[in-house]
């Protein structure tokens, strides 16, 4: 069956009309007979968003309870029943009530899509994973229900739904998102116009690079090489030297002018090395480039303005950033420079920049790491100055009434020899010392102008000459071949040298160490494939690029097995065998990366099951001692009054209802705790955030201590705290009591508050017997009691709890030394901002 297609609306703020946008589709899918149906789809009472859902068939949803109250979630096996074409899910990031099929909603979505149900869902840019730390910096709201990035990007159509700040802040005046009590709020806190504006841009950017990764994928499907400029791509040509840093900031400051901008700064090695390039510099260079928002790209091209133009156009670039070249004057002999080729064969659809620098012209040493491959120019000249050089030398000389001697004319003729082994190698000084003898043979040896020499001298001559040249045209090849297996190891283990410090401190995840392996060989696509047998069929475990293989390993291009089970394919052109050395290393690392990735993941969840293992355990032991001594209590005291054989007094009945009474408190107190942890276990605590006075909180949470056992000291005159009421009073009765139990009798605890800057510290202070340094943070943990043995009873989890409370509403919560003995518990806490005002007594929930 083949999986169902997901469409995404995806929302810049809540209010802009996803739900709206999703039930107009459906309704129109619907006109055109399509089968459709609505799965789940939350209107939240507003008028035009359920008048939408009027002429759509409804799936029944699933009815829970939980925690004494009826919640409704979408009923994922009727949706399967009815197996429609179409499914509308509403909130993709919503997190499912326990007891669903699922923990969360997008994974009720899979569920559909791998059954072949085509789903429209919304989710809003907020609820994105990689977004939450960023949300939060410009709201100053955690958003707790998010959903993977990569479930949306999954996607197969994405539709943005955006509207400016301004027009859904009068949506919101209107009434049209939520009810008219909680406009002013909702207007004055989240929906601020800046917030609004970052969270525009943030959903903009974001659906930017989705469409981009859609470009390049069709770009490398229909093979298009030329650059289309829909954003601005620089490229930075690194050489290894000094002046890297300065094109790198030079690029930075030409991305910062266009807002989407990116930088990508490329080092090219030749194959046979790059005399300039220092291993050090090049590291300082990449962290520069990572620093400023670019990534580093590390790629293998003999011909370096051929393999930097077509890695521009292959990333899409619009501009190519260059240095001005560090060769003196005399060295311009060799060829006009990169900067030069690269500007000239740029073509229209790509600017080139030349920068500037402080190392301009200092000479970058003579190029003494050439290699046997020579290039095409150097063979060219290398064939005319042992070809033609012989013959103008013959027409120069015999044209001038000069007679030099044999022995001068054959030294003659040996120079351009010479010089032809330099430049083009053995193959042009051969034809040269061949056809110079044969002019030295007609022209200068008697008889002339004949093909035969008279004195036996000319003709030693003439082998001694021919000796000579063949020897140094020997030496000079055999000096060029062994020059380039130097440089080429030598640029081979740049590569490994890299790559295997990269992987070692686990910088590289599978997918980018794939990415580097293509971009390095210049390949189309690569796949690390696996089986589990030499039977079962094979398995991609990652792959990069425009078409990877997925088949079996021999029928790709280029693949290089990883052990019996292992092997990595490559798309795009045959490799040379001595390029396969270094891709098996790079094989061999993918292995050791997909190897490392996995035992992560399993120590991961080994992790969290012992975790959920010792609180288990502890929680039995809660259970099985702290929870049953209270219930014997309550089960004596009732014993004793059903008994008939005694008759109790009405002062014996109070003091057994007393103790009755006494019971069931402390069961609720320790049933709330355990509850309480399992939430901020499960991250299902959500504080809803406004400024609240403390001398309102406070007071309330000391209820359950004994009169007279807590001294109090809050200002009146303290700036408000951006708090959840209720978590506040929940984590402050907990530190108190348990000060308390730990306090001497006849010594109050003293809880007192003062403002530090933008931040207001509660500090709770008892003269108890204190906690040693090693052991402030132990008490902190889940069932944790200090010494085992603490006065009256608990669970240990009145410290853990309420630490977990103060860090949802992004505080913070240290135990210190009192001075002169004892414990301080502090509590430090953010100050609302704004002026002190009215609130409402229910805050704005954002919903999505």
């Amino acid at each position: 069956m083949a999986r169902g297609k997901l469409r995404i609306y995806l929302g810049a703020a809540p209010g802009v009309g996803k739900t709206y946008a999703m039930l107009s589709e459906a309704h129109r899918r619907t006109e055109r007979g399509t089968d459709c149906v609505v799965a789940f789809v939350e209107h939240h009472d507003r008028p035009r968003t359920e008048v939408m859902l009027h002429g759509l068939e409804q799936v029944a949803r699933r009815e829970l309870a939980y925690r004494g109250s009826a919640f409704t979630e979408m009923d994922v096996d009727a949706v399967l029943r009815r197996a429609p074409a179409v499914a509308l899910v509403d909130e993709l990031a919503h997190t499912n009530v326990p007891g669903s099929r699922h923990a969360k909603r997008w994974q009720d979505v899979e569920a559909l899509l791998d059954a072949g149900v085509d789903v429209i869902s919304t989710v809003n840019i907020q609820h994105l994973e990689s977004l939450g730390d960023v949300v939060e910096s410009i709201t100053g709201v955690r958003q707790r229900e998010t959903v993977p990035d990569e479930v949306v990007r999954r996607a197969d159509q994405i539709e943005l739904v955006d509207m400016s700040p301004q027009a859904l802040r009068r949506r919101m005046a209107h009434g049209n998102v939520y009810k008219a009590d909680k406009v002013d709020a909702a207007l004055s806190n989240y929906f601020r116009p800046g917030n609004l504006t970052a969270l525009r841009e943030l959903a903009l950017l974001w659906v930017a690079d989705r469409v981009d990764e859609y470009l390049q994928q069709y770009r490398g499907e229909h093979g298009i090489r030329s650059t289309w400029q829909a954003r601005e791509r620089i490229v930075v040509g690194l050489t290894g030297g000094p002046e890297g840093r300065t094109l790198i900031r030079r690029a930075a400051r030409m991305a910062a002018k266009g807002s989407g901008s990116e930088i990508l700064a490329v080092y090219i090695a030749r194959s046979d090395g790059l005399t300039a390039a220092s291993p050090k510099e090049l590291a300082v260079q990449r962290t520069l480039v990572e620093d400023l928002g670019g990534t580093f790209h590390h790629v293998i091209g003999d011909d370096i303005p051929a393999a930097l133009l077509e890695f521009a156009r292959g990333v899409n670039a619009t501009q190519i950033v260059l240095g001005s070249s560090r060769r003196k004057s005399w060295q311009y002999v060799f060829g006009p420079g990169v900067g030069a080729t690269v500007a000239r064969e740029s073509g229209p659809d790509l600017d080139v920049h030349i920068v500037t620098h402080g190392e301009v012209a200092k000479g970058r040493g003579l190029p003494v790491a050439r290699g046997a491959r020579l290039g095409r120019s150097r063979i060219i000249w290398g064939w005319l100055v042992g070809v033609v050089g012989p013959a103008l030398l013959t027409l120069l000389l015999t044209h001038v009434d000069a007679d030099l001697g044999l022995a001068n004319d054959m030294l003659l003729f040996l120079t351009l020899t010479v010089a032809a082994a330099l430049l083009g190698g053995l193959v042009p000084a051969l034809a040269s010392a061949a056809f110079g003898s044969l002019l030295l043979n007609y022209y200068f040896t008697p008889p002339l102008h004949q093909w035969t020499i008279s004195d036996a001298k000319n003709i030693v001559a003439i082998v001694v000459f021919v000796s000579v040249a063949i020897s140094v045209a020997s030496v000079v090849d055999l000096a060029a071949r062994r020059t380039h297996q130097a440089a080429r190891l030598r640029a081979e283990s740049e590569i490994l040298a890299h790559l295997a410090g990269s992987v070692l401190r686990g910088e590289n995840s599978l997918e980018s160490l794939l990415e580097t392996v293509r971009e390095t060989f210049a390949m189309e696509g690569v796949a690390l494939l696996e089986r589990e047998s030499d039977v079962t069929p094979w398995t991609c475990a990652g792959s990069v690029g425009a078409r990877p293989h997925v088949g079996r390993p021999e029928d790709a291009d280029v693949d290089v097995p990883v052990g019996d089970h292992m092997a990595l394919a490559l798309t795009g052109r045959v490799l040379p065998a001595e390029d396969r050395r270094v891709l098996a290393a790079f094989a061999a690392q993918a292995a050791v990366v997909l190897d490392r990735q996995r035992l992560k993941s399993e120590a991961d969840r080994a992790r969290t099951l012992a975790e959920g293992n010792r609180i288990r355990t502890a929680l039995l032991a809660a259970v099985s001692h702290d929870l049953r001594t209270p219930l014997a209590g309550i089960k004596a005291a009732v014993t004793s009054l059903r008994s008939e054989d005694v008759e109790w007094s009405v002062e014996d009945q109070a003091e057994l209802l007393e103790g009755i009474e006494a019971g069931a408190d402390r069961l609720d107190h320790l049933v709330g705790n355990l509850l309480d942890m399992s939430r901020l276990q499960t991250g299902t605590v959500t504080p809803l955030i406004r400024g609240i006075d403390l001398d309102e909180v406070v007071p309330m949470a000391l209820g359950g201590v004994p009169d007279g056992s807590v001294d109090l000291d809050v200002p009146e005159d303290l700036p408000m705290v951006a708090v959840d009421k209720g978590l506040l009073e929940r984590a402050v009765a907990n530190i108190v009591e348990n000060a308390v139990k730990y306090a001497p009798e006849n010594e109050p605890v003293l809880v007192s508050a003062s403002a530090l800057g933008d931040r207001v510290e509660l500090r709770v202070v008892d003269r108890g017997p204190g906690v040693p340094d090693d052991a402030k943070e132990r008490i902190f943990e889940p069932f944790q009691r200090y010494g085992d043995a603490p006065r009256g009873s608990g669970v240990g989890l009145g410290l853990a709890v309420a630490r977990g409370f103060v860090e949802s509403m992004r505080g913070t919560l240290d135990a210190e030394d009192t001075p002169g003995g004892g414990l301080t518990m502090v509590l430090t806490l953010k100050a609302a901002t704004g002026p002190r005002a009215a609130v409402p007594d229910r805050p704005v929930q954002m919903i999505s």
